[in-house]
């Protein structure tokens, strides 16, 4: 592979605007493109601000104005400047594999506090639980920190220890522990379950360098129970590695089967890339989940699989992102992610949607019972593809689902009072969690198939004050199912893991729901798609027969995570 990595004062900021957008590029084709010119021409600018402008001004400021003028002028969200910081992060997500305790952590007031610890990692073992607020880390008040700052304090080589201290509900005292850092993996796979007799399901969270081999482990597993029918769920799946992706669809396809080809202006950028291996699961009924956050490399998985008529895909649309990033080292332990190319499916499709159309919903999107928003558009006006047997496909508008299932929605009332709440920040989230917490210290022998009173409900919704959540008795009653939802989700999330999230709110996904129904309908492949109203050979479902395909899903990124802030972050 190449050596770069392929990823899915008002009067000083006017003179940096002037040189870094459309006036640096007239300057530039006045002067004959004279491109040593204009680098003295900035450099002339910066030392004028620097030496001379009425206040003080840091020259290092300056030049960082400068290089993020330049990109912004780009109109690309997915090119940007990576501080050494920023990259490490990144690097995490796609690697999957840091030096640390094993928390996941988010602000809560003036605390960071403890979500939960990953299993089999230092701060499990050592016994830090949810819940625990990170007081002092090597005797430092840790008051009012950053996540950031918090997980630089927690990160390092490991071997090497840090020294926390925990303020825990109940214990009026700090608990000191003493963590020693380990290496963690953070997996792209957080469980493998059966969710009907025979019907596997596998969730892919990320693509990762060790994604393909954790999916790999986990079929293995399901066709120890008896497998005869799969679900791969590739919502909230952000993408990752462009590699990585190509070899997760290679273990559905046969050997030479496209995948996917990359197209871009320099040297090395256009690439295409086949399946080389065996089919792992031959002929099998496969599904694939999609949703407005499923991008990049989990758009890949899919497009390839829904080209080749290998999975039913079914859904919402997805997010669109058709491009490939490239990481450039540079000094100072800088990165620049920068996009090099796009990318199309086997059947020559762009997926890429208008980047205004990614992050924002309209105002006639609904919000679900998730927290997510479902915008309304239709297919008119993209372009349109096939596939291998000659159905009907869409470019231009991310991943367009086979069989489109919505997930549940709110009433309009509902809606309202769960707006009105959200006003509150992030106190609702940290209401949602602190109780959950204490719901399980006062409940310590809870069943898996547990649900909350109306009466436990009631003594949630007293504690709002408490919690820092101002809300009329009448908003709460009209938001009761919404709240309902999320505490118990929450609940089975600090008892039983990931896995116990999942099983608590099976009952309202209606997507998996439709996929257990299709896949116990249909021994093969064919079967499964004739049960979903499509015939393969050219044949068009009841759906594609119609210039409405439904609901279409918009990106509301700050909804990504139910905690309000933009989800936890692993130290």
């Amino acid at each position: 592979m190449k050596s770069t990595r392929a990823f899915l004062g008002p009067a000083v900021v006017l003179v940096i605007s002037m040189v870094t957008g459309g006036w640096f590029l007239q300057r530039g084709v006045a002067q004959d493109q004279n491109v040593y010119l204009q680098v003295r021409l900035l450099q002339e600018v910066v030392d004028r601000i620097s030496d001379l402008y009425v206040d003080p001004v840091d020259e290092a400021e300056l030049y960082d104005s400068a290089i993020d003028g330049i990109i912004r002028e780009l109109g690309d969200p997915n090119t940007a400047f990576l501080d050494s910081s920023a990259y490490e992060n990144l690097r995490i997500r796609t690697e999957g594999e840091y030096g640390g305790v094993g928390l996941e952590i988010v602000p809560r007031g003036e605390w960071i506090t403890v979500v939960g610890p990953l299993p089999g990692t230092p701060g499990a073992r050592a016994g830090i639980r949810a819940g625990d607020q990170i007081a002092e880390v090597e005797g430092r008040s840790a008051r009012g920190w950053s996540s950031n700052r918090m997980v630089d304090a927690l990160r390092g080589q490991p071997g090497t220890s840090v020294a926390v201290k925990i303020r825990r509900p109940g214990v009026q005292q700090l608990v000191p522990f003493s963590l020693t850092r380990a290496i963690i993996q953070v997996r792209s796979v957080p469980f493998v379950t059966m969710v009907s007799p025979g019907i596997g399901y596998v969730p892919l969270q990320m693509v990762s360098e060790s994604s393909e081999e954790e999916v790999r482990k986990a079929v293995a597993s399901l066709e120890d129970e008896g497998l005869r029918g799969l679900i791969l769920d590739l919502r909230r799946n952000p993408g990752g590695l462009l590699d990585e992706g190509v070899e997760l669809a290679d273990l559905f396809l046969e050997r030479g089967q496209s995948i996917v080809e990359t197209r871009g202006r320099a040297a090395g950028q256009s690439e295409s890339f086949a399946a080389t291996g065996s089919e792992l699961l031959p002929g099998l009924p496969l599904v694939v989940l999609v949703d407005e956050r499923s991008a990049s490399a989990s758009e890949i998985i899919a497009g390839a699989l829904q080209d080749h008529d290998r999975a039913l895909v079914v859904g919402v649309p997805s997010f669109g992102k058709g491009s490939v990033q490239s990481l450039y080292r540079l000094s100072g332990g800088n990165v620049l992610r920068l996009t090099t190319a796009r990318w199309y499916t086997p059947s020559g499709r762009s997926i890429q949607k208008a980047f205004e159309e990614q992050a924002t919903h309209g105002e006639d999107a609904v919000l679900t019972l998730d927290g997510g928003w479902l915008e309304r558009s239709d297919t008119a006006g993209l372009p349109t593809f096939s596939t291998d047997s000659g159905r009907r496909v869409y470019g231009g508008g991310g991943i367009t689902p086979d069989l489109l299932v919505l997930p549940d929605t709110l009433l309009d009332a509902e809606e309202a009072a769960v707006l009105r709440l959200f006003q509150a920040a992030g106190s609702l989230w940290t209401a949602l969690f602190n109780h959950s917490v204490s719901y399980l210290q006062d409940h310590p022998g809870l069943r898996e198939d547990f649900q909350l009173t109306s009466s436990e409900m009631e003594a949630f919704f007293m504690r709002f004050p408490e919690y820092g959540v101002d809300a009329a008795p009448e908003v709460i009653r009209s938001a009761e199912r919404f709240l309902r939802y999320h505490l118990e989700r929450e609940i089975a999330l600090q008892k039983w893991g990931d896995e116990g999230e999942f099983r608590q709110k099976l009952p309202n996904d209606l997507q998996i729901d439709r996929a257990i129904e299709l896949l116990n309908g249909a021994q093969t492949r064919e079967a499964l798609f004739r049960v979903a109203g499509i015939e393969l050979g050219g044949g068009t479902s009841e759906r594609e027969q119609g210039d409405d395909p439904g609901v279409v899903v918009g990106l509301d990124a700050q909804v990504a995570a139910p905690s309000g802030d933009g989800g936890a972050r692993p130290e």
